[in-house]
């Protein structure tokens, strides 16, 4: 699969199917793996670019200050190398972030956004003080402690209870994780600006989903986006917490491809 050389570190990308295209941001903690069941439903009739965000997946590791507007550049980096003008971007979590940013400072790149269970805020003095103590932890024991409290955040209880084994898949995933480059990325995250009052700048059409479990960036988050984007349409997705595309796929997908639908016609 295509690698994109930037600031000497690889981003790695997978491209699969034809058609307009869309362009892939996971969350926190996960990588491209997190859209396995998107990909294939999205390529019938899309081309499909699934990034890796530097320091995840098979993307190098940051070695380097890093902000969200780094990872705006670095999908962009990947559309330029895929030969691409615009897409639609479609992010979870910080790929959500990453998109409405990428809406905000380079426009001509984004056709359309899918904004998944995110935020368009800074983060609160709350959060940061519990993600810095995260973070000491992380660096002094190691992140492997840490995942049975993070999964009850990435997880809503419906899928805690009833489907344990993706809830193990995705902590076996995350163990592996470089923790200087998760470190830096939730610096990032803490350190991230408020759009909020910019939103309707935005021109392009939206698609909102969130799960009505989500502990880590609850559903009022996402109405706030709603209410201030010019065109776009929100759905809570029942029986799903944070990674609602892994939760509740086939609902994921049948609203994404509705609303893709939409723009076509």
């Amino acid at each position: 699969m295509p690698t994109v050389d930037r600031q000497d570190n690889q981003l790695y990308y997978e491209d699969a199917g034809a058609g307009a295209a869309i362009v892939l941001g996971h969350s926190f903690l996960c990588s491209g793996t997190m859209w396995r069941e998107q990909v294939p439903t999205l390529s019938r009739t899309h081309r499909v670019l699934n990034v890796d965000f530097r320091g995840h997946g098979r993307s190098g590791p940051i070695d380097r200050p890093f902000t969200i507007h780094d990872a705006v550049d670095d999908v962009v980096a990947v559309l330029d190398h895929a030969g691409i003008d615009s897409a639609v971007w479609c992010g979870l979590s910080i790929g959500g972030m990453v998109a409405l940013r990428a809406a905000l400072t380079r426009p001509e790149r984004v056709a359309a956004l899918i904004l998944m269970d995110t935020d368009a805020d800074a983060d609160t003095t709350l959060r940061k003080l519990r993600y810095r103590a995260m973070g000491l932890g992380v660096r002094l024991a190691g992140i492997r402690r840490f995942l049975p409290a993070i999964a009850r955040l990435m997880f809503g209880t419906t899928t805690r209870r009833g489907n344990p084994a993706l809830v193990d898949t995705w902590k076996t995933e995350a163990a592996e994780v470089h923790v200087p480059s998760v470190l830096r990325v939730l610096d990032a995250l803490m350190r991230r600006d408020s759009v909020v009052e910019r939103l309707g700048d935005i021109r392009v059409p939206a698609l909102i989903l969130v799960g009505a479990e989500d502990r880590s960036l609850p559903p009022k988050l996402s109405q706030r986006i709603h209410a201030r984007l010019h065109d776009s349409r929100l759905a809570v997705i029942p029986e799903a917490g944070h990674l609602s595309a892994l939760e509740q796929p086939a609902r994921v997908n049948a609203a994404v491809l509705a609303f893709l639908g939409g723009l076509a016609a």
